[in-house]
């Protein structure tokens, strides 16, 4: 068995449902695939005398999921008062106009789309309700709309789909674009250099200990398949299915349509730097 303190991020072993920092709790939803890994991971954030809480991606369309996330709530002495949204896919998000009607919450989201109520969601906005802060974090590349939330007094982010507890994420071409994803990583390295960040909560996968290690990780990682696709270029590969086939050899056939969105959003990146 691999040592989790050797994996990159240090995931934190144990139940994935539960406590995970003094102002979050998980309630992992019952949708687990090759893609979601254990499942979505839905955040109840809050400050501990507060009776208010914040829940970040509610999930999928799954009453029983959704019904638990409140209760889970008011268990630790909370009313729901605010859902946010990391991003729109719908593992994430859709459930979320049901929970608002459950709640009687806004949702506010980068997308104006998946947005109910008045207000959106920007870079640099900060949301206070109940005392807590949470600081919006802009974080394209896995999407257009991707977000992270910053919580700085638990010296943590919550990733949603750009950092994950396992495993690496998609850059899901064409509406991810690789360059945006890899500014989106640098951006959350100077929250662990500059701001204190320790602690990944993503939305997939387990809590990770090493924010710093994880991110590196993931640069390392991205670059690397950046390498590997620029030479099965050279060597013939022209087709993103063959590139895939070249590069993704040793993955699961499964997630090879993933993987190919990604190689799609490697060569375009390739391209406009002119290096292919």
């Amino acid at each position: 068995m691999t040592d989790a303190a050797a994996l990159p991020g240090q995931p934190r072993g144990g139940a994935l449902s539960g406590p995970a920092t003094a102002r979050t709790i998980n309630v992992l939803a019952p949708n687990p695939s090759a893609m979601t890994l254990d499942g979505t991971n839905t955040w109840i954030v809050f400050e501990p005398d507060a009776d208010v809480a914040v829940v970040i991606d509610p999930g999928p369309l799954d009453d029983v999921h959704l019904r638990n996330v409140m209760a889970t709530a008011e268990r630790a002495g909370k009313r729901v008062a605010l859902t946010l949204l990391t991003h729109g896919h719908p593992d994430h998000a859709e459930g979320a106009g049901r929970f608002a009607e459950l709640t009687r919450t806004a949702v506010r989201a980068l997308d104006p789309a998946l947005r109910l109520g008045d207000e959106g969601l920007a870079a640099g906005d900060v949301i206070r309700t109940g005392g807590l802060e949470l600081r919006v974090v802009p974080t394209p590349g896995h999407t257009s709309d991707s977000l992270c939330f910053h919580l700085p007094a638990d010296g943590a982010v919550l990733t949603g789909d750009t950092v994950l507890g396992r495993g690496t994420t998609v850059v899901a071409h064409p509406d991810g674009r690789l360059g945006d994803y890899l500014d989106s990583l640098r951006r959350l390295r100077s929250l662990t250099v500059d701001d204190g960040v320790s602690t990944v909560l993503p939305g997939h996968g387990p809590v990770l200990e090493d924010a710093q290690g994880a991110i590196e990780y993931y640069l390392a990682h991205r670059a690397h398949r950046l390498a590997q696709v620029e030479t099965a270029v050279e060597q013939g590969h022209r087709e993103s299915s063959d590139v895939v086939a070249r590069v993704y050899g040793d993955v699961d056939r499964t997630l090879w349509p993933a993987a190919e969105l990604s190689v799609l959003a490697q060569l375009e990146y390739l391209r406009e730097h002119g290096l292919i």
